[in-house]
């Protein structure tokens, strides 16, 4: 079994269905059993893994996911994969009753609540990223209005010239113009 670092864990956890989730097959490493014990175990102990906790990826789904984690097409699974939420992931270490999956558990738990501070913190500073180009938008436009009313100050206004020269005023109707046809 290999004893993987957090941030190890963290590349396995996916965002699918706006849940943080890890596929059965990399919980299935983690914990040192196969893929094919550990979801025969969720058949078994189906009332302990509510829609919350795991749920089966729809076709379309694996192939995104697929694409996500560059995997090869051929071969491999007959079945779309479970995947496990953190809640999830804790109890699959109860099922599994073993040494090795209640160590495993342990990482597996900090590597979500690891995941959870990052987002938390990147959702603030998107907050406060949002707030400052707020006010840089004020600014930009308060100073666009002090250039606008320097510019007037600088450039005087054109005075309009009256035209030099004899003017005519005519009524539009006073001549007749003929057509040739």
């Amino acid at each position: 079994m290999r004893s993987p670092a957090l941030p190890e864990l963290k590349n396995d956890i996916h965002l699918v269905r706006g849940e943080r989730v890890m596929l059965d097959s990399a919980l299935a490493e983690i914990y040192g059993v196969s893929t094919k014990r550990l979801n025969e175990q969720l058949r078994r102990n189906k009332a302990r893994f509510p829609r919350d906790f795991a749920f089966q990826l729809t076709s379309g789904e694996f192939e995104n996911l697929r694409s996500q984690i560059a995997t090869s097409s051929y071969g491999g699974r007959r079945h779309s994969p479970w995947v496990f939420t953190e809640h999830g992931a804790i109890m699959l270490a109860a099922v599994l009753n073993s040494d090795i999956a209640v160590e495993a558990s342990v990482r597996v738990v900090r590597a979500f609540v690891q995941m959870r501070e990052l987002v938390s913190a990147n959702s603030t500073l998107a907050r406060k990223l949002a707030e400052l180009e707020a006010k840089s938008d004020r600014h930009d436009k308060a100073i666009a209005h002090l250039f606008q009313a320097i510019r007037s100050l600088i450039e005087p206004a054109a005075v309009e010239k009256p035209e030099i020269g004899f003017h005519v005023k005519e009524n539009a109707s006073g001549y007749r113009v003929r057509r040739k046809v």
